[in-house]
Formats: C-alpha cells, sequence, structure tokens
C-alpha cells in the first residue's frame, strides 16, 4: 500500500499491448479512472466517523432498490414470479449486501472510539497452534434468525490474540493511507459479489474501486447505480459494463493500482500470464517458464473449484437420511449449480451400513428439486461434458441435472478435477469407520479435489462427540479457505464477519482457488480460514435428548428448514422477510416471517 494518495491528475491510458477499443470506449473508461483518481485523494481525508456515516447512506440505498433488484435478478435467471426458488435472489442479493453493510458500519464505529473490533469476540485456542474467534452470531437477532449456526475464523498458526487485536481494522487502522484505484471484475452468477468486493477495496485496503460488470448481470446495472449512489458521487467508485476486451484494456491501465478478480482459474492465468491457446500462447508459456507475469501490478482473487462433502457414517433415523440429503441437493442445485462454492464430490464410506438407503434419498432428493434453467452462459458444454466424461451417469429432472456414483474401478478424475458450475454432483466411496474413514476423506479432498475454496462435513452428534478430538484434528487437517460442519459454505459467504477465498499459499503460478480475501467485516489479519457449525438436525427432532446431551446443546435449533433450502416450501417468502427485516428492523413484519419459517 503506498503511503501516499495517488495524484488526481488525468489519469494515463493503458499500455500499447491491451486490444483496441473504440475510441468513444476507450475515453469513456480513462475518463471514470481519472475521477476515481481524484476520488483516491479524498477518501484518506475522511474520518472514521465519517466513513461509517457513509455507510448509513448505503444501507439506505440499497434498502431502497432491494426488490428491484432481487426481481431483476430472479427473473434474469428465469425464476418467473412466483417460482419457489426466487428467495436465493434476495438472500444472495440485497440480504448478503445489507448485513454487510451493517457489519462493516459497526467495525468503523468501534475502531472510531478507539476500540478494536475482536474485543467483544471470545477466542480460544484451535488445533495446531492456532487461535479462533468466535465472529457469529454476533447479536441476539441473528441467533434468532439462523438458529443453530455459529461461525468461527481461524488465524494463521502462531497468531497470538494480542496480536489479532492489534491487527484488527486493516486500512482502517491507517486511514490517511490511500491506496490508489482498484479495478473489480465482478462475479456473473451472485448478485451481491461485486457490490461486497468493492466494500473490501474501499474498507480494507483503503483503494477506490472501477467495478465492471459481468455482461450476465448488465441488466442489474441501474439498481447497482443508485444502490451505490453514496460511493459513486463522491468518487470512490465507478461503474462499467463490457466484455473481456474491455476488462483486458483495464487491467493494464497505467490508472490502475491493483486488480481483484471473482471467476475462473483460467481467466486468472490469462489475465496474468496471457492467452493458453492460439497466436499469443508460445510466449504465455515462456512466460510462466521464466516467472514473468505480464500483468506488472498485484492483483488478488477469489475463484473455484471442486468443493467436498464429507459424509461421516453414523447411526440416522431415516429422517436424518432425508434431511441431509436435502442439504446435498441444496449445496448443488442452489442457482442451479452455477456456484463457485457448490458442492461436487460426496465422499462416502463403502462400509457404511446406511450408505444405500442414504444413497437412494439423495437420488430422490436431487430429482425432486424444483426445475429451473440451467442459464449460466456455456454451462451446456458442461453438462455436456459430463455427459461424455460419465455416459452412465444419472440424470434427473427431466435430464437437466447429472448424479454421478463412482464405481469400482471407475475413472473420477474427470469428476475430480473439473469445476462443472452446473448441476452435476457426484459420489465417490473410500474404505473405513470412524477416524479412519474421516482422515481418509480429508487427505482424499485435500489431494485429490481441485482447489481449495471450501469443503463441508456432514456428521451427527453423537459420532462427533466419539471422535472426540480427533473431529477437530481432522477439520484442521482440511486445506479450505472455508468449512462448513453440518452446514453449508454457502453459508459462510452470507455471514460478513466469516472470511472468504481460497486456504492460504496460492501464487501467481499455481493460484488453487485464489488469492487473498474478501468480505471479513471485522477486518482481521492473518486469517487461515473460516469455519461454520450448523444443527445436524432440524426443530422439532434439534431437542433429541441424546443428541443435544452429546453435543453440550450445540446442535440446538429452532429452524425446522433453513430458507436457502431447495426444498423449503416457504424459502421465498422467508428470505424476503428476512431481508426486509434488515430494512426496516420491524418486529411485527418479522414474527410474520418467522411463523412462515416454521410451515417450511
Amino acid at each position: 500500500m503506498p503511503n501516499a494518495a495517488p495524484s488526481p491528475a488525468k489519469a494515463p491510458r493503458a499500455q500499447a499491448a491491451a486490444p483496441a477499443l473504440e475510441d468513444a470506449v476507450r475515453e469513456h473508461l480513462d475518463a471514470e479512472i481519472a475521477l476515481l483518481r481524484r476520488g483516491a485523494a479524498t477518501w484518506p481525508h475522511l474520518t472514521l466517523a465519517q466513513r461509517a456515516k457513509l455507510l448509513s447512506g448505503l444501507h439506505a440505498a440499497v434498502s431502497a432498490v432491494a426488490e428491484e433488484w432481487a426481481d431483476v435478478a430472479a427473473t434474469s435467471k428465469g425464476l418467473e414470479p412466483g417460482h419457489p426458488l426466487r428467495g436465493e435472489e434476495w438472500l444472495s442479493g440485497p440480504y448478503a449486501a445489507l448485513v454487510a453493510i451493517d457489519a462493516y458500519r459497526t467495525t468503523l464505529r468501534t475502531l472510531a472510539k478507539g476500540g478494536s473490533p475482536l474485543d467483544a469476540v471470545k477466542t480460544e485456542p484451535a488445533p495446531g497452534d492456532r487461535l479462533k474467534a468466535h465472529v457469529f452470531p454476533m447479536s441476539a437477532m441473528d441467533g434468532v434468525l439462523l438458529s443453530g449456526y455459529t461461525g468461527e475464523v481461524w488465524f494463521e498458526p502462531g497468531v497470538t490474540r494480542d496480536e489479532a487485536v492489534a491487527a484488527a481494522g486493516l486500512g482502517q487502522l491507517t486511514p490517511t493511507d490511500g491506496g490508489g484505484v482498484g479495478l473489480v471484475l465482478g462475479a456473473g452468477n451472485v448478485t451481491s459479489i461485486p457490490i461486497l468486493d468493492v466494500l473490501y477495496e474501499l474498507l480494507a485496503h483503503n483503494r477506490v474501486a472501477l467495478l465492471k460488470v459481468n455482461p450476465t448481470q448488465d441488466a442489474l446495472v441501474p439498481a447497482f447505480e443508485r444502490a451505490l449512489a453514496p460511493l459513486i458521487e463522491p468518487g470512490f467508485v465507478r461503474i462499467v459494463r463490457g466484455g473481456g476486451e474491455v476488462g483486458a484494456y483495464l487491467t493494464t491501465h497505467a490508472g490502475i493500482d491493483h486488480v481483484h478478480i471473482t471467476g475462473a482459474a483460467p481467466t486468472f492465468d490469462a489475465i496474468v500470464w496471457g492467452p493458453g491457446s492460439g497466436p499469443g500462447a508460445a510466449a504465455t508459456a515462456r512466460r510462466r517458464r521464466e516467472d514473468r507475469p505480464k500483468l506488472k501490478k498485484p492483483i488478488s482473487a477469489e475463484l473455484g473449484g471442486v468443493s467436498p462433502i464429507i459424509v461421516v457414517p453414523g447411526r440416522w433415523s431415516d429422517a436424518d437420511l432425508r434431511f441431509q440429503a436435502e442439504h446435498i441437493t441444496t449445496m448443488r442445485l442452489y442457482n442451479s449449480g452455477h456456484n463457485c462454492i457448490a458442492g461436487q464430490v460426496v465422499i462416502m464410506s463403502s462400509e457404511w451400513p446406511q450408505r444405500e438407503a442414504f444413497l437412494a434419498a439423495l437420488r430422490d432428493a436431487y430429482d425432486a428439486a424444483p426445475q429451473r434453467p440451467v442459464w449460466y452462459p456455456h454451462s451446456e458444454g458442461r453438462l455436456a461434458g459430463a455427459a461424455s466424461d460419465y455416459p452412465d451417469a444419472a440424470w434427473c429432472a427431466g435430464g437437466t441435472r447429472a448424479l454421478v456414483e463412482i464405481g469400482p474401478g471407475d475413472d473420477a478424475a474427470a469428476l475430480q478435477s473439473t469445476e462443472y458450475f452446473a448441476p452435476v454432483l457426484g459420489v465417490v466411496s473410500l474404505p473405513g469407520n470412524g477416524q479412519e474413514f474421516l482422515d481418509a476423506a480429508v487427505a482424499h479432498a485435500n489431494d485429490e479435489l481441485a482447489g481449495t475454496l471450501g469443503a463441508n462435513l456432514l456428521i451427527d452428534p453423537v459420532t462427533q462427540a466419539a471422535l472426540g478430538d480427533g473431529f477437530e484434528r481432522a477439520v484442521a487437517a482440511l486445506r479450505y479457505g472455508s468449512v462448513a460442519i453440518n452446514s453449508w459454505t454457502g453459508f459462510v459467504f452470507l455471514i460478513p464477519t466469516l472470511t472468504w477465498g481460497g486456504f492460504p499459499g496460492a501464487s501467481l503460478q499455481d493460484v488453487e482457488s485464489g488469492i487473498g480475501i474478501v468480505h471479513n467485516a471485522l477486518l482481521l489479519d492473518r486469517v487461515e480460514r473460516s469455519v461454520s457449525r450448523g444443527p445436524f438436525r432440524p426443530f422439532p427432532r434439534s431437542l433429541d435428548p441424546q443428541a443435544l446431551g452429546a453435543s453440550n446443546g450445540a446442535s440446538l435449533s429452532v429452524l425446522p428448514k433453513p430458507p436457502w433450502f431447495t426444498s423449503s416450501r416457504t424459502g421465498a417468502t422467508v428470505s424476503e422477510g428476512f431481508t426486509r427485516f434488515r430494512i426496516d428492523g420491524h418486529l411485527g413484519r418479522l414474527v410474520g416471517t418467522l411463523v412462515q419459517a416454521f410451515r417450511a
């Protein structure tokens, strides 16, 4: 981070190597960057209290467009009014943005008073000389809306509480140090991602941001412009549209100090090294051999991968089998599978006595989930690739989604190395039970599956209690930036006080699931991962005395079914109701929403 704000003079144009654009387009982009460079000189002069006030205005602006935002997003994905899955666009759109704005505002106010965001947060040891901070729920209302769910941030080995407290705040500890202009290449699948990435640029790094919206979200630009108006008007954020040629021009622009991308590893490699095929491929290969990146400025990234769902064998009731089958179905089919964090490979024990019963429940749930379009560009090609890789796959829901069961002698390589980014779910089997199986499954996920973004673990409370410390050591052994226990890593994405990104250790040469983190509303430093924990059983089965005793009550939930489940009958109503509560805090309407939640 530079020590002084960049010059507000007109931003220079990109290097000549960028693809040619029409003069009017190029001049528009140059002008937007020039405006941002003036904004970058202004941002360091805002006090923390002024920044918190700015976020209050942002909350109001997002609230004003929330309904339009959710409606446009759902309709653009083929979810017409009345579709049972339209609630996804409330939760992963305006809801995610609103709770993040609130959490960042709380952090700024705490820092402005001379406190630390970690002052009121419980910390305790985690395996491997680690420290973990219990960062969710942060309020009683969090505990009501998302009953039974908790979240922790685990720091890198060796970090002490004193060190974590002292570093909490990141760029807001030195607010007068300007970070320049950052380019955010927005994701095209989940509508809150571009907004959340812009906020992190501003608050973690003191960088004003140029947001290039993915073409899949062009229809949302009018809503985004009004939502971000409190940041756009003073020159802290600008929004531009365009395809790959615009992105290429901007990444090489001398007025851009940093690049952040949410996307896929091939896109990252093309930005950093050059094209992987065609006339420039030989030069790209040479640059990689010589470790001479084409990109001459720092870059961070959140990329995808092949996410595991480890099913630890235990004694499950028929209701448990059905509920967790619906849970896995949600992990794969939320947003039609177009998620970087979608669960893709179920890892099961070949020796589990209930294996076949669970597979039968999974087939039923996967087939029964509401049908919806496969809408993301090139997804049909990915589905065709899965059909070619696995001609014996079962095609469910009218042939719109694939279930691949890897049998003895079958080759799982394509399933484990290809992020299909489409409704393709696979099942692989390993021998063993108990700790033996869990350790083998963790090693398999680490070594055989592409990426390090997120891993999911399903385990009943009695089995988890029997494993004792061995279970937590297995969690620590997973090399993933987020780990969800009886939860889905999509929940980690939703909670702003948790962090989001690949496991530390990636590089330009081997980017894995990305470099750096986002979200992180407490602005914590030296984070290794985030861990979420959820109820193995929903209400009222969460009241089972044996399970509560085994887990010391940690499995207690009053939610019959989370609203994000694809099988939730009231998910759309509840997701909208939760968002409206985050808008106005109206307790009377919240009661009605909670009643609907109990009808899920």
